[in-house]
């Protein structure tokens, strides 16, 4: 008889747990799809509704305006700069970026907390106060410039000054991407490596690399996305001069300055479709090759 009791007794809490647990998830619906109403509609209002809206913009006078608009030969020749700039600030970035990522995340020395932090300045800084300094350090009259004029190197208003002001842009990318995973991964297999009598480039190609790609993929990405889309450092180190050292968010920037409102129209078109394919390519080739993996 008393285990009857005890037996009631136990199972009338746990009936009460049941039920107030499936009355919270009766309602757990109703705040999941506000929260992400909420979520979509704010992200529809920010990005989504500008860039339906500027799509609609560069073709509302059909397709074949839109295509001449970007067949002029100042937006080619802007394009083909811009391509350029992002080809070099990214083998830069990638190259510099990925020895500073191994440092940081492999590395013990005296002043790692604060080279750790200066890697973010160029997203804490504003870009034209990045492109200001280059032409403090390589202007005619510059730090470093006063030593290349003579020698007839040309720094600022050239090609090299949008290389490296574009490069100190989009620095960061890489390293962001890949130390988190470096991390992550460790240094377990890279020493098993060594002890098998693998050489640190055979170790680094055939055991790190392979660990950090995506991380390195993605950095590569943003870099490429970040180079495309620079203004404000080039704004200022390049002089914007039509044919030779205008890129194409500067030809954007002149097009509504002159009211070539259709080629500004298109050269944005294109290139935040050029970023945005880049971006959600990435993301599909890597879901892809993993299932593949998962698969095999």
């Amino acid at each position: 008889m008393a285990v009857d009791v005890d037996l009631e007794v136990d199972v009338l809490p746990a009936t009460q747990t049941q039920t107030t647990t499936k009355t919270k998830r009766d309602r757990l619906p109703w705040g999941r799809w506000l929260l992400i109403g909420l979520v979509v509609g704010w992200f529809a209002i920010l990005v989504l509704v500008p860039a339906l809206a500027l799509v609609r913009a560069a073709l509302a006078g059909g397709f074949r305006p839109f295509l001449n608009a970007l067949a002029a030969p100042s937006a080619r020749e802007a394009f083909r700069l811009t391509l350029l700039i992002t080809l070099l600030a990214t083998v830069v970035n990638t190259v510099f970026g990925l020895a500073l990522a191994i440092v940081l995340a492999r590395q013990n020395f005296w002043g790692k907390t604060l080279a750790d932090g200066i890697v973010d300045l160029p997203f804490a800084i504003s870009p034209i106060v990045a492109g200001l300094m280059l032409i403090i350090l390589y202007g005619g009259k510059g730090w470093i410039g006063h030593w290349l004029e003579p020698l007839g190197i040309q720094v600022v208003y050239a090609l090299p000054g949008m290389v490296l002001a574009t490069t100190f842009v989009t620095l960061p990318f890489v390293v962001r991407e890949v130390v988190p995973v470096l991390r992550e991964f460790g240094v377990d297999q890279e020493e098993v490596a060594y002890t098998l009598g693998a050489g640190r480039w055979r170790t680094f190609w055939s055991v790190t690399l392979p660990s950090i790609r995506w991380g390195l993929a993605y950095g590569v990405t943003l870099t490429v996305a970040r180079s495309l889309g620079e203004f404000g450092a080039l704004l200022v180190v390049s002089g914007n001069i039509l044919g030779r050292t205008q890129t194409a968010t500067l030809y954007v920037h002149d097009g509504i300055e002159s009211f070539d409102i259709e080629g500004a129209y298109a050269a944005s078109v294109l290139l935040a479709g050029v970023s945005f394919v880049m971006l959600i390519g990435m993301e599909h080739f890597r879901k892809h090759v993993e299932a593949r993996e998962e698969s095999s």
